[in-house]
């Protein structure tokens, strides 16, 4: 019975489409915040003279709104994603649930 419903789920056109959708989206964000993230990394590693000097005539460096940067990015494509998934993706998701149980119906 299980199988019968894996079956029918990975059948449904909408189901191809939110993996699909999902992983491409997913992906993006991935490489995204691998950019952001290493591209810090590497600025403290091999520009530690850029990093390490004052804005202005102030105390701080720029590595600490940098770092706050990459932080806040973190939150932000959290939030994009989450937002994406809870309209979106739960749509489709639900469009097959349905799909689903009316063809479990039939079938009983």
């Amino acid at each position: 019975m299980d199988q019968d419903i894996v079956r029918r789920v990975k059948g449904d056109p909408d189901y191809r489409k939110l993996v699909a959708a999902r992983s491409r989206f997913g992906w993006t964000l991935t490489w995204a915040m691998m950019i952001v993230y290493y591209g810090f990394t590497v600025l403290v590693a091999f520009n530690k003279e850029f990093m390490g000097s004052r804005i202005g005539e102030g105390v701080m460096s720029w590595g600490i709104p940098i770092g706050l940067f990459v932080i806040l990015f973190t939150i932000v494509i959290t939030g994009i994603y989450v937002r994406r998934a809870n309209s979106q993706y739960d749509e489709l998701t639900d469009a097959i649930k349905v799909r689903v149980a009316k063809k479990e119906k039939v079938a009983a």
